[in-house]
Parts: C-alpha cells; sequence; structure tokens
C-alpha cells in the first residue's frame, strides 16, 4: 500500500497457507481516494500481499502527479481515465483491451479479479477471456438504483441489464451479503458467492471519543449529537436523515447534527442548515474520532450493497438507526444493538431516531452491545473467503471456455 494509507492498513505479515498467487486486480477506485470500495479493496490488496500473494494492480491514474509504485509482491499498472460526472474526484478508466493483452501474454496472472464495471472493467474482462484467464467480479455498487436519484430513472433497467451480462461473464461475482447474493441470484446472476466485510476495532473504538471536538462542535457532555458519515449525494437518502434529526431536535432541543463527508449536495446543504456542523471528509484516527464523539448514528441510505459506515459506527460504540437493509440487517439485532425501520418507512425511521434523543442511558446500552457485536466481525475471516475464491478459480488453470 502507498504512504497516503492510514493506519488500519498495516498488515502484520502472515505465512502462506496456500500457494501463493498472481492476482491481477483491476478497479477504478483506489486510496487515497475516499470511498467504500476504494477502502476496501486497499484491505483486500493489502491482506494478499500480506499473504505471499503478488497482486497486480490496474487502476485509472488518479492526477497529473500519480506514479506507479512497485515492491515485492505489488506492482501498479495506471491507465488512462475521466471524471466521473458527479464524482469529481474518481475516475472512469478508458478502454484498455489490446493493452492488457499485451500486459498480460507477457506477465500472465493465475486470476483476474475485476472490481468495477467501468470501461476499464469490460475490457480487463474481455482480456481474460481472449488469454482464458479466470474472472472473479466485485459487486459493490449499485448504479442502477442511482439512476432515480439523479433524474435518469429511464436508465435503470439498461444499466441492470449491463451490470447482469458484466457479471455472468465472471466464473464468480462476490457480494457482501447473503440478502445480495438472493436478490442477484433472483435477478439472473449466475455462481454469485458472499466475501462479507469486516471492520478494524483497534481503529474504530469508543475509547477515542474526544471532549474537545464536541466542544468545538457546540455541544456539552450530555448533549445527544446524531452523526452522518458519508458522501453528500442524492442516492444517500439524506431527506430521511434530515427529517429523523427534526424528529430529534423536536425531543431535544440542544440536539446536533455532524455530517462527515463530502459530495455534490454539500454546498446546499450547508446553505440551507447553517446550523448543522460540516466536518468535511476526515480518514484514519481523526475519521474514528470523529465517530467516537456522536451518540447516535443516522444511516438512511437504500442504494449500498453493503454500508462499511455501519460496521464502523458499530465499532465506535455509537446507537445505530438504520432501515433494514444490507450490512445493518446483518449485523443490528433490532432493540439490543440498534435500531431498524422498514426499508422506506421514513416516518419509522424518524420516530426512532427521536425515542433515542432524550434517552441517554438506551443510547449507552445500544453502543455497548453494538461494539460487542463489531469485535465478533473479522477481517481475516473475510480474507480466508477471498482467498479461498481466488484459489478456486485458478485451480481452473488455463481455461477452454468462458461464460456465455
Amino acid at each position: 500500500m502507498r504512504a497516503v494509507l492510514d493506519s488500519s492498513f498495516q498488515l502484520q505479515q502472515l505465512p502462506a497457507q496456500r500457494p501463493s498467487l498472481r492476482v491481477a486486480v483491476v478497479t477504478e477506485t483506489y486510496p487515497p481516494e475516499v470511498n467504500g470500495v476504494a477502502m476496501t479493496l486497499g484491505r483486500m490488496v493489502a491482506a494478499l500481499q500480506a499473504r505471499n500473494h503478488q497482486v497486480q494492480l490496474i487502476r485509472p491514474r488518479q492526477g497529473a502527479g500519480d506514479a506507479a509504485t512497485a515492491r515485492e509482491n505489488f506492482e501498479e499498472v495506471l491507465k488512462p481515465g475521466l471524471p466521473i460526472p458527479r464524482y469529481d474526484s474518481l475516475r472512469m478508466g478508458l478502454p484498455a483491451r489490446q493493452g492488457l493483452i499485451r500486459l498480460w501474454q507477457v506477465k500472465r496472472p493465475d486470476v483476474v479479479q475485476v472490481a468495477t464495471e467501468g470501461p476499464l472493467g469490460w475490457s480487463a474482462v474481455s482480456a481474460a477471456h481472449r488469454l482464458r484467464i479466470p474472472v472473479a467480479s466485485d459487486f459493490h455498487t449499485n448504479f442502477h438504483s442511482y439512476s432515480r436519484h439523479y433524474g435518469v430513472g429511464w436508465l435503470r433497467k439498461p444499466i441492470a441489464a449491463y451490470l447482469r451480462k458484466f457479471h455472468n461473464k465472471a466464473l464468480v461475482t462476490m457480494v457482501p451479503t447473503a440478502e445480495m447474493r438472493d436478490a442477484l441470484t433472483a435477478g439472473g446472476y449466475r455462481n454469485v458467492r458472499v466475501v462479507a466485510r469486516g471492520v478494524d476495532t483497534r481503529l474504530f473504538t469508543p475509547s477515542r471519543r474526544s471532549r474537545e471536538l464536541r466542544g468545538s462542535w457546540g455541544v456539552a457532555d450530555d448533549d445527544p449529537v446524531a452523526l452522518v458519515v458519508g458522501r453528500l449525494a442524492p442516492e444517500k437518502n439524506l431527506p430521511a436523515v434530515l427529517a429523523a434529526f427534526d424528529a430529534m431536535r423536536q425531543a431535544s432541543p440542544r440536539a446536533k447534527l455532524v455530517f462527515v463527508g463530502d459530495g455534490p449536495e454539500r454546498a446546499t446543504l450547508e446553505r440551507r442548515f447553517p446550523e448543522h456542523v460540516f466536518a468535511g471528509m476526515r480518514i484514519g484516527e481523526d475519521l474514528a474520532c470523529h465517530y467516537a464523539s456522536g451518540d447516535v448514528f443516522l444511516f438512511a441510505s437504500l442504494t449500498e450493497t453493503f454500508g462499511n459506515v455501519t460496521l464502523e459506527a458499530m465499532a465506535s460504540g455509537l446507537a445505530v438507526v438504520a432501515y433494514d437493509y444490507a450490512a445493518a440487517r446483518q449485523h443490528i439485532r433490532h432493540g439490543a444493538s440498534g435500531l431498524l425501520a422498514p426499508p422506506d418507512a421514513q416516518r419509522e425511521f424518524a420516530a426512532l431516531a427521536a425515542s433515542l434523543a432524550r434517552d441517554t442511558a438506551r443510547v449507552r446500552a445500544l453502543g455497548n452491545a453494538a461494539r460487542g457485536t463489531a469485535e465478533g466481525v473479522d477481517w481475516e475471516v473475510v480474507y480466508d473467503d477471498l482467498e479461498r475464491v481466488l484459489h478456486g478459480l485458478a485451480a481452473q488453470g488455463d481455461l477452454v471456455g468462458v461464460p456465455a
């Protein structure tokens, strides 16, 4: 990993339990870009290196000064890219089929793992098929669900069809939850495999709570702080968050709402709601401190494939209010380690948030239980599953056929 990565990516070198693999990982987002896909991939690439696998990371160049790095068990290959509309900090890789064919003819990987579905990802699948190299794909983002949030709902079906075709060209598609596996399988996806997500409980911990940080937000020790962490964008269902906080503030007028993150909606939100705190993008221990200094975590998104922030909030000892969906459904027991509303039930979501506004004891109890749950969600188990998938594909060797 590059030096810019935070301490959560420092993995202990582990002895290889299985033969070393050459894995080509193709992605259009990667650290130091800050988003769930990038951070998850960063962890998994670091884990593969720590387990003595050789990783060839292929990604778009992130800026004019971006340079490929190479070290033991790791090399980068940078490709041209263009900014993604509404996601200016991210790049979309351009088609590169012939270049990838030439690259892999010289240095053939045992397996290709394609993490994103853009032109670079499609090129990687096509090149791997040409060379009969096994392909695994990752389903990280519900792009088809985003369409209605950007005024192009009519694209939902074409995007869904493209994603299905893309992933069915892989021998296996990895998803973070059984819920997502079942939904994709029902939608015509083949060979869907759960490779879950973990959380770094040493980084995200209640012990990082900061009275000084809370003071900068203008709140006292016993004032409830509702926290939102993530991209400030239409697909995150921010109106439900704002409605829920209004309900909290009616119950407890000194409640404060803190947004951690950036995105296209930030400027508008800051103009409309100057009373809220907009902390901007935070990473590493700074991010962990922001989590632990909150009390209630409001997560209203219904477009996630998982939602890493849910586990990070739980590990930080927050009382989570979320919809019964994705990571929250998988890890929260309603009323015991968090509160769950039925998907899209905005009034119930708001009522659950309001119920915590003046109940400090319940917030603390839910947060303690959430922390206990998070402590049992081990990244090493996730890495074991990923390694098993890649070894299973590599064992197929020089493929004589590929999915249609």
